[in-house]
């Protein structure tokens, strides 16, 4: 490829629109890339914290003792659910002479805390999206107003041959190239991250269900001792 013919001259020599479309498109793919990193790392950070968190709970180990562990400033992932469903827990069982209620209420908190976690989960991922759906037509548009005014320019030559417009026409594609380089990236990574943060929610989920059958269970336990 010659210089004419870089991208970086096919830049400067396409119009105002075209370049501020690319530029546009530039910042989306950068933003698109340092999203999926960051994300990346965070999803793989909150999958450990998970595993070690339930293997932990799963161990046996004193619930009490759990939730002392537990920091009580911004708590993430089944830590975070675990506190604000034992905390509930602690607070209604000395008030509520029904079980039912209290559980009811352990639940609602738990509930509270996995809608939480879930847009934790997905910060950010709704960019993505934007940049993978509408990037492709972003730089449609820079191509098609690139044509355009190629053409008009071209309108009133006298003589025009496939090595006067070639350049032109070049400088208009380079927006749709950049549009596909934005978008492409951002889809897959977006599908990636929504798939591991779902199958995290899921977890998620999982767990807190079987907690409040944890209790359920304590609860019951604690009915049969006292009858008895």
């Amino acid at each position: 490829m010659n210089d004419s013919m870089s991208i970086i001259s096919l830049f400067f020599h396409a119009g105002l629109i075209v370049q501020l479309i690319m530029l546009i498109l530039l910042a989306a793919s950068v933003l698109s890339w340092v999203l999926i990193f960051q994300r990346a790392f965070a999803l793989k950070r909150d999958e450990r914290d998970l595993d070690e968190f339930e293997s932990h709970f799963w161990s046996g180990v004193d619930l009490n003792e759990l939730y002392r562990e537990v920091p009580a400033d911004n708590p993430q992932g089944a830590a975070h659910i675990f506190r604000s469903g034992f905390r509930e827990f602690n607070r209604l069982l000395p008030k509520s002479r029904s079980h039912n209620a209290v559980l009811e209420g352990v639940e609602r908190s738990m509930r509270v805390s996995v809608s939480r976690e879930e847009e934790r989960l997905t910060t950010h991922l709704a960019i993505l999206a934007i940049i993978s759906s509408s990037a492709v037509y972003v730089g449609l548009f820079g191509t098609v107003w690139g044509i355009l005014g190629t053409f008009q320019a071209l309108g009133g030559a006298q003589q025009v041959s496939l090595g006067t417009i070639a350049p032109a026409i070049a400088e208009a594609l380079v927006a749709t190239a950049m549009g596909l380089f934005a978008a492409i990236p951002a889809n897959i990574g977006y599908n990636r991250l929504t798939h591991k943060a779902d199958k995290l929610m899921v977890r998620m989920e999982n767990f807190a269900e079987e907690f409040h059958a944890f209790l359920h269970r304590n609860l019951q336990n604690r009915s049969t001792g006292e009858n008895t």
